[in-house]
C-alpha cells in the first residue's frame, strides 16, 4: 500500500483540530468570554455559575452516545465529513438563530446545551477519523502526537483570546456582548462545515469503508464492544490519569490562600503547566517509530507518577511556575502514549464509540476527582495530602500496563 504523505495527514487533521479548539462552546475562545458575560452580564453568584456550567456541560458526560452515532450513521453518504458539514451548519445556523431570542440565562444556557451537542458530533466525526488513520496506515503514534499539539497550542491562544474579548466586551451592554460571543462562534461553527468540503484523495482512497460504510447492526456492535478486551485497560488507565483529585479547585486555593498567588499568576500556572506538554507531544512523535507503544506506555507512566510531588517543595509563586513547567514536562509522554492505546485498542468501525467514550470518561473523572480532592483539602490539613492522592491514584495504573495484550503495544509506527 502506497502511504499519503504525513505532511498531508498532519496538515489535515492538525487544521481540523484547529478549528475545532476555537469552536468548542465548553473551553477557551468561546467559553471564556461566556463565563464572565454570565457572572458579569447576568449577575450569576459563584454557586449560580457552578450550577450553570454543569447543566450545560451534561452532553460531555455523555460523550460516548455520540460517538456510538457516528460509528452506525453516514450523514449524506459523506462518513466523518458529513458529520462535519451537517453539524457544523447546524452549530452556526443555532448560534445566528439565538440572536434573534432575548438574552436571558435560559436563552444563554439553551444555547451553550444546544452548540454543545452539535459540536460534540463534530468532535465524533475527528475522533472517529483521526483513529481510522492512526490504526489503518499504522500511525497511531504520530496522530496521537499531532492530536494533542493541535488541541494545546491553540488551546493556550484560546484562553489568551477569550479573556481579551471578554475584557473588550465588559463596556458593551448584554444584549450587544451576547451577539459579540454568538457572532464569534457561529463564524468558527461555519470554518468547521467549510473544512468538511475538502477531501484530499490521496487520504481517503487509502481507507477501507470511511464513506461507503453501510448501514451497522447497533446491538451487535454493542455487544463486540463489551467482548472486546483491550477497551478495558486503556478506559481505566485513561480514567485514572484523568481524575487527578487535587488539581483544580484545591490547587487553587493553596496557590491562592497558601503561596498568595494573584489571579493572573494562578492563569500563568495554568498557561505553563500546558505549554510544558508540548515538546514532549513532538518528543513522542519521534519516539512512536523507533520504540514500540509498549517501552513508551511504560517508561512514560513511570515518570509521570510522581508528576505532582514537586509540588511539595515549593514555597513561592515564582517556585511554583517553576514546577508547572516541570509537571507538564513529565506528563508530556505518558499522554500522548495513552492516546495512541485508546486509538489502537478501539474495535474496527467503533472508532468514533470508543474515543468519545474517553472523552466522556476525561470529564467525569475531572468532576469527580476535583470533589474528592477538595474534600481532602478541606479535611486533611491541606494540599499535602492531595499531592499523596494524586501519586496514588497514578501508580495505581503501573499495574493495568501488564493486563494490556502485546498485540495492541508491540508494532512501532510505519
Amino acid at each position: 500500500m502506497v502511504h499519503p504523505p504525513r505532511a498531508l495527514i498532519f496538515t489535515y487533521l492538525g487544521t481540523l483540530l484547529v478549528l475545532m479548539t476555537f469552536a468548542r462552546p465548553y473551553i477557551g475562545f468561546i467559553d471564556i468570554p461566556i463565563s464572565f458575560f454570565i457572572k458579569n452580564k447576568l449577575h450569576l453568584s459563584a454557586e449560580g455559575v457552578a450550577e450553570f456550567r454543569l447543566i450545560a456541560g451534561i452532553p460531555l458526560y455523555l460523550s460516548f452516545v455520540f460517538g456510538f452515532v457516528r460509528d452506525t450513521f453516514n450523514p449524506f453518504g459523506l462518513k466523518d465529513r458529513g458529520f462535519l458539514l451537517l453539524f457544523g451548519g447546524l452549530g452556526t445556523v443555532l448560534y445566528l438563530g439565538f440572536m434573534l431570542l432575548p438574552v436571558s440565562n435560559a436563552t444563554v444556557l439553551t444555547l451553550l446545551t444546544a452548540t454543545t451537542m452539535a459540536m460534540l458530533f463534530v468532535a465524533a466525526g475527528q475522533a472517529g477519523l483521526s483513529a481510522v488513520i492512526g490504526k489503518q496506515l499504522q500511525m497511531s503514534g504520530q496522530v496521537a502526537a499531532v492530536w494533542q499539539i493541535a488541541e494545546y497550542v491553540p488551546m493556550l491562544a484560546g484562553f489568551f483570546l477569550g479573556g481579551y474579548v471578554s475584557d473588550q466586551l465588559e463596556g458593551n451592554n448584554a444584549t450587544r456582548a451576547a451577539h459579540l460571543i454568538f457572532l464569534m462562534g457561529a463564524a468558527a461553527m461555519a470554518a468547521i462545515a467549510l473544512f468538511g468540503l475538502w477531501h484530499p484523495k490521496r487520504i481517503f482512497a487509502r481507507l477501507h469503508g470511511e464513506e461507503d460504510a453501510p448501514p451497522r447492526r447497533r446491538l451487535s456492535d454493542i455487544r463486540r464492544l463489551v467482548n472486546h478486551w483491550p477497551f478495558y485497560p486503556a478506559m481505566a488507565i485513561w480514567f485514572l490519569w484523568s481524575f487527578a483529585p487535587g488539581y483544580n479547585t484545591p490547587l487553587q486555593f493553596y496557590l491562592q490562600n497558601t503561596l498568595h498567588a494573584s489571579d493572573a499568576a494562578y492563569a500563568d500556572w495554568y498557561t505553563i503547566f500546558v505549554a510544558g506538554f508540548v515538546p514532549f507531544f513532538i518528543l513522542f512523535g519521534w519516539l512512536c517509530r523507533r520504540f514500540s507503544l509498549r517501552t513508551l506506555l511504560f517508561w512514560g507512566t513511570l515518570v509521570a507518577v510522581p508528576q505532582a510531588i514537586p509540588l511539595f517543595f515549593i514555597h513561592t509563586v515564582t517556585g511554583s511556575l517553576i514546577a508547572a513547567a516541570a509537571m507538564g514536562a513529565m506528563g508530556g509522554v505518558a499522554t500522548a502514549a495513552y492516546i495512541d492505546l485508546i486509538i489502537r485498542s478501539s474495535p474496527d468501525g467503533l472508532e468514533g464509540t470508543t474515543v468519545m467514550m474517553s472523552g466522556a470518561l476525561y470529564y467525569i473523572a475531572v468532576r469527580f476527582g476535583d470533589v474528592l480532592g477538595t474534600w481532602l483539602y478541606s479535611h486533611f490539613g491541606g494540599f499535602g495530602v492531595c499531592i499523596v492522592a494524586i501519586t496514588v491514584v497514578y501508580a495505581l495504573m503501573v499495574p493495568i500496563l501488564f493486563t494490556i495484550p502485546r498485540r495492541i503495544t508491540e508494532p512501532k509506527d510505519i
